[in-house]
């Protein structure tokens, strides 16, 4: 018995790893082979004329006052905050440069974005406008990229308008997600007059997602089990529908740049191509000819907000990299001759590992409505036999009647095996989604533990093991009662002639009947997608 037992959770476990391997896309990235080489480590900003000088201001040279504004948009309004440079006397400078912020995903108020660099710029010379992101057309559901740069140029015309601006000398600054945004207004309104793109995605948001995603995995520790997951999970179709914006190409825009384009990294930034990036707006503001300059800045150390972690005197912090809001500064104040001037890339040298590239796409479980329906079906399988017997067998007592009907019941020694069989697979499920929160919390908190990221997945598998263990008991216990009975009938058949049913092989009573079924059926639904996120691997 024993030996049949491990020989048929063998089966089962090399079974279930065919399926998992046959069921979704692989992950195999292509590593960068080509790395981009910074022609210095200094970040300086050259190409400053002399005879102008004396009005490239420097960060702390100027006094802010800060004003609170609102901006108008279709069927709705937001607020901004104005900073503007003051001289001596107190009064706002005149003939300024300035720049409005779009957010990334991450920020929508003002007063908690760019608090830090919208006050250093304006301290040097530069106009700064942060406003609020528009929110009631932006969920994590539906974003439309165009639309919000409709948005923000409201506030560009603002700025334009503002006392002490040059409206000839408004540019636009994105960060993030942002900078999916800046590109398309820059298209639309030639007369932006630079572009600061700060930590860009560049390649589609699906694509990024599935970069970051794989670099986070990396920095943790993961087994590379776990990876398969990634296309599986950005590839599909998220649940509920909606998301169309992960898909945006920002690369048609880009081709359509006429403005100087300051591209900025930190090079301890994990979550985005920073050296893909960099080579592709320089490639795309190319295409057409038109005078569109690429300066491209590395920031030793820095995150994906050019921050760094710094101790002070309550603890460690991130502090906005001394010399990045310098350097924007002067390359704005600069324009038009820092636009093209050499060197094109400097700073430190930034070490990208893979590409990020278009992301495979699920074909039987492309459908998150599928994946997630699959998971409940089959807890809820599960969980419905027992509570059909239970309240059968209430009803019986109840009503308080002896029937001649013998009493439901499964097979000798299924019992036990079934319900091992059922909570196996619910507690590997709810173990996987438990392991890939903590990974996810380590991951994005920057940090590794062992225990978690290599303990958890092992305590995962074994639990997975243990599940299919308790699926061949179920299995050799069925085809041995069915052998038996049907060795009985084959000496003695009954008086009509008839075998019995092969239901009544391992269960007696509609409720049995259906118990096992909905068990065995809600059980190997699990296990199958359990297997499809990559459990049940062995090198296949």
């Amino acid at each position: 018995m024993v030996f049949r037992t491990v020989a048929t959770s063998a089966a089962l476990l090399v079974g279930l790893a065919v399926v998992g391997a046959v069921a979704g896309p692989q992950w195999d990235p292509v590593p960068v082979a080509d790395h981009l080489r910074p022609a210095t480590s200094s970040t300086a900003i050259g190409g400053v004329d002399p005879d102008l000088a004396v009005e490239i201001g420097q960060v702390g040279d100027y006094e802010v006052r800060e004003t609170v504004v609102t901006v108008p948009l279709d069927g709705t309004q937001v607020e901004g905050l104005l900073r503007r440079p003051l001289d001596e006397t107190g009064a706002v400078l005149a003939d300024r440069p300035g720049a409005v912020f779009v957010h990334g995903a991450g920020t929508g108020r003002f007063v908690d974005a760019f608090t830090d660099v919208g006050t250093a710029l304006a301290s040097a010379g530069v106009v700064t406008f942060v406003p609020d992101k528009r929110l009631d057309t932006y969920s994590t559901r539906n974003r439309d990229y165009v639309a919000m740069a409709a948005d923000y140029q409201r506030s560009v015309d603002l700025l334009r308008a503002v006392d002490g601006v040059d409206p000839e000398r408004v540019g636009v600054y994105g960060e993030s997600e942002g900078t999916w945004i800046v590109p398309v207004m820059q298209a639309e309104d030639p007369r932006i007059a630079f572009t600061v793109l700060v930590s860009a995605p560049v390649v589609p948001p699906r694509e990024q997602a599935a970069f970051a995603v794989d670099n986070y995995l990396r920095n943790t520790g993961v087994p590379e089990q776990v990876f398969r997951a990634i296309p599986r999970a950005v590839g599909m179709q998220l649940p509920g529908g909606g998301f169309d914006y992960v898909d945006f190409d920002v690369r048609p825009w880009l081709e359509q740049q006429t403005a100087p384009v300051l591209v900025a990294y930190g090079t301890a930034d994990p979550s985005m191509p920073i050296e893909q990036g960099a080579r592709q707006i320089i490639a795309d503001t190319a295409v057409r000819g038109d005078d569109a300059p690429v300066t491209v800045r590395y920031y030793a150390g820095a995150n994906h907000g050019i921050k760094q972690r710094v101790e002070t005197a309550t603890g460690r912090a991130l502090r906005l990299h001394p010399d990045f809001a310098g350097d924007v500064a002067t390359w704005v104040q600069g324009l038009p001759d820092t636009g093209d001037a050499a060197p094109r890339v400097a700073g430190d040298s930034p070490n990208q590992l893979f590409l990020a590239a278009p992301v495979p796409q699920p074909r039987w479980w492309g459908s998150g409505d599928i994946v997630l329906g699959a998971v409940l079906v089959g807890a809820g399988l599960i969980v419905l036999g027992p509570l059909l017997w239970g309240g059968h067998a209430l009803v019986r007592s109840a009503v308080r009647r002896r029937s001649h009907a013998p009493s439901p019941r499964l097979a000798p020694g299924l019992r036990r095996a079934l319900l091992v069989l059922s909570l196996g697979a619910v507690a590997t499920t709810v173990a996987l989604v438990v392991y890939l929160l903590a990974v996810a919390r380590l991951a994005l908190d920057y940090e590794r533990d062992d225990l978690v990221v290599q303990g958890g997945w092992v305590g995962v598998r074994l639990l997975g093991v243990v599940t299919v263990v308790a699926g061949a008991v179920v299995l050799r216990r069925v085809l041995d009662a069915r052998a038996v009975r049907l060795a009985a009938f084959a000496a003695d058949a009954d008086d009509e002639g008839r075998a019995p049913g092969a239901a009544l092989v391992v269960a007696r009573g509609w409720p049995a009947h259906l118990t096992f079924w909905s068990a065995v059926v809600g059980s190997v639904t699990l296990l199958v997608t359990l297997a499809y996120w990559g459990v049940y691997q062995l090198g296949i």
